[in-house]
């Protein structure tokens, strides 16, 4: 594990919901990420990125982690403000549980919009390669 501190952001992308999903990962020290989720909804789409955000800070053997996303839904539901109610959730939040143990100090922040273009921007391009 390395002592310094990661920050990471995360963002889902989705066009219908229904839709072709992906996700974006996106740190200030140089990771930048992204992936295809298939057809699903925005809701998975999100999860997907806050699981690829995970990876990445396992990846980077940080031990202090601050994730950030524009999701209120994923970051609320992650904190316990808000249940997960909906079951075809509840492996997203399971999986979740099981790579955070691996992060010996994390913290899941909402930011706003306008602070997650570049992960925002990741997952669209994924989408747009996808199309050619």
């Amino acid at each position: 594990m390395t002592a310094g501190r990661l920050v990471l952001h995360f963002d889902g992308a989705c066009r219908g919901n229904p839709g072709p999903s992906s996700w974006g990962v996106w740190s200030p020290s140089g990771i930048a990420k992204s992936g295809l989720v298939g057809r699903t909804t925005n809701n998975v789409a999100e999860w997907s990125g806050f699981l690829a955000a995970l990876d990445a800070a396992i990846e980077s053997g940080a031990a202090d982690v601050e994730i950030r996303a524009d999701s209120e839904l994923v970051v609320k539901q992650w904190n316990g403000v808000y249940r997960v109610k909906a079951p075809h959730l509840l492996p997203f939040v399971a999986q979740a549980k099981e790579k955070a143990r691996r992060i010996p100090r994390l913290r899941v922040v909402h930011v706003r919009r306008e602070e997650n273009g570049e992960a925002d921007r990741l997952a669209n391009e994924a989408l747009d390669g996808a199309k050619g």
